[in-house]
């Protein structure tokens, strides 16, 4: 990560860009992957630590125009090839370096209405730029032109000036399509839907929007503002919500079609079923799955302390378990809430950590501990039943297990205690069992995520399912890929009924 402050980066900036602008189509690739990457601006570790404001503060327009220089505009684009929902990515990046921000708004708009979001929190370097062609001469897949800043800074662009653009929704159908669920998943479908004209109603559990964008992501890297907005283009495009909606409770899955005349559904309930360990002391008072802590955090707004309705346990040494990103926001939140230590354990080496890079780094700027090579065996409490400490143990690693990770292996009599008063487990969540509970006739499998086929139908006619409740724990834009998928099948359906009925009218 940089040491630069935000003002030195952007006065760099500005500097560098004159030697480009004057030459912007005349350069050669190796000119172009000579162009120096440009770094995020963040704010200071010092004083973030001591907020919930975002930590990434965006590119200026000159340092967006820079990055967007190095793209080569490849022949083969393997960066669309690899975005799950095929965004044209050379188009809108050649828009960025011309300075026409509105036209690559546009482009991206084509395949995603959720680019401020994505932009922010999908695993970039794992999808659209990891084959990029200047990341695969400079050697180094965090210096491929960095895409998700990019799509970030469009997306943050048209809302800071106002001039958000909603898409084109056909004539009305007269088909009804549910969506279950208001996480990303659905939130592509009901676009998508909308956008062919069909009547699209969202049915959300929480009495907030966005499911897991908004209950498992912290604001210091995703803002519910954000969440708010990308959601405002929907209603506007016509697509009706309705939270405190239980599905499965409050009306059962088929009844949305048998009694409330949906032609049909998409289930996008998430993974929401955290995992524990399964080790001794996991029901003392101040061990939480990751999952609670931060939906009391994020969605119950326990940071608020004083004012909020849910309070969140005081700590002042936190162990977190796991290495993704969701054990980084539950460690970085940790520490946001006043916790002096905050240690993430972890039973690989940091090399085998699914968290994205900069996760990591933002949380070791933030002085969170990382012990490596360790694992909780017990927690231990008090008299009171209340976390006082961690047994742990060390591990080194073996072979390769079947994920392709070195397996981790224990290291006989290498137990040590770790003091501290909260525990909070980060190791995954399972599939939310409410509708496959209500819903018999769904096939499932083992791990309790619905079936599908390769256009994202069920085992029940008229039912489509798509994102973490098919996958189990995935990133926000494989779950947005699938509701594309979903939403192409659901559109081809109901277009060749409406053919059909027309058919037999005539």
């Amino acid at each position: 990560m940089t040491s630069k402050s935000p003002e030195q980066i952007s006065e760099e900036a500005k500097l560098l860009i004159v030697d480009y602008l004057n030459k912007i189509d005349d350069m050669k690739p190796k000119e172009r992957t000579q162009i120096p990457v440009q770094e995020m601006p963040a704010q200071d570790p010092r004083q973030r630590i001591k907020n919930l404001d975002e930590v990434a503060l965006g590119y200026t327009i000159e340092q967006a125009r820079i990055e967007a220089m190095r793209c080569l505009q490849c022949v083969k684009q393997t960066c669309v090839d690899d975005c799950p929902v095929k965004i044209d990515i050379p188009r809108f990046i050649d828009h960025i370096a011309h300075g026409q921000m509105k036209e690559a708004s546009d482009v991206i708009k084509e395949a995603s209405l959720l680019p401020a979001i994505c932009g922010r929190v999908c695993p970039q370097e794992t999808q659209c730029q990891l084959n990029c062609a200047v990341g695969k001469a400079l050697k180094d897949v965090d210096k491929s032109v960095a895409i998700g800043r990019l799509e970030r800074f469009v997306a943050d662009w048209e809302r800071a000036t106002g001039k958000v653009s909603i898409p084109e929704v056909k004539p009305e159908t007269g088909k009804k399509v549910a969506v279950v669920g208001s996480g990303p998943a659905g939130l592509v479908v009901a676009a998508d839907c909308r956008r062919q004209g069909h009547h699209v109603t969202v049915f959300e559990a929480f009495h907030k929007l966005g499911g897991v964008l908004r209950y498992g992501i912290p604001e210091f890297r995703l803002p519910n503002e954000i969440i708010d907005k990308e959601i405002e283009t929907l209603k506007l495009m016509g697509v009706e919500f309705k939270t405190n909606f239980v599905v499965g409770r409050t009306r059962k899955l088929t009844d949305l079609m048998d009694k409330d005349g949906y032609n049909a559904i998409f289930v996008g309930t998430g993974a929401g079923l955290p995992m524990f360990m399964g080790i001794e002391g996991e029901n003392l008072v101040g061990v939480f799955s990751a999952n609670e802590y931060l939906t009391r955090a994020n969605l119950m707004r326990a940071f608020e302390k004083g004012k909020a309705d849910t309070p969140i346990y005081p700590s002042k040494n936190v162990a977190v378990l796991g290495g993704g990103n969701v054990a980084m926001d539950a460690a970085r939140m940790a520490k946001r809430l006043g916790a002096e230590k905050v240690y993430v354990v972890y039973r690989r080496t940091e090399v085998e950590m699914p968290a994205r890079k900069e996760e990591v780094a933002h949380a070791k700027e933030e002085g969170i501990e990382f012990y490596f090579l360790q694992n909780a065996k017990k927690i231990i409490g008090d008299e009171k039943g209340r976390v006082k400490a961690m047994e742990c143990l060390r591990y080194e690693l073996g072979e390769p297990d079947a994920s392709g990770r070195r397996r981790p292996v224990v290291i006989p009599n290498s137990e040590f205690i770790l003091n501290v008063d909260t525990v909070i487990v980060a190791i995954g969540n399972g599939s939310n069992p409410l509708i496959s509970q209500t819903t018999p006739q769904l096939n499932v499998n083992r791990w309790g995520n619905i079936i599908v086929d390769e256009t994202q139908k069920t085992s029940v006619d008229r039912i489509f399912a798509g994102g973490d409740i098919v996958l189990g724990a995935a990133t926000v834009i494989l779950a947005m890929g699938e509701g594309r998928r979903a939403a192409a099948a659901i559109n081809k359906m109901l277009a060749e009924e409406i053919e059909k009925e027309k058919a037999a009218v005539n």
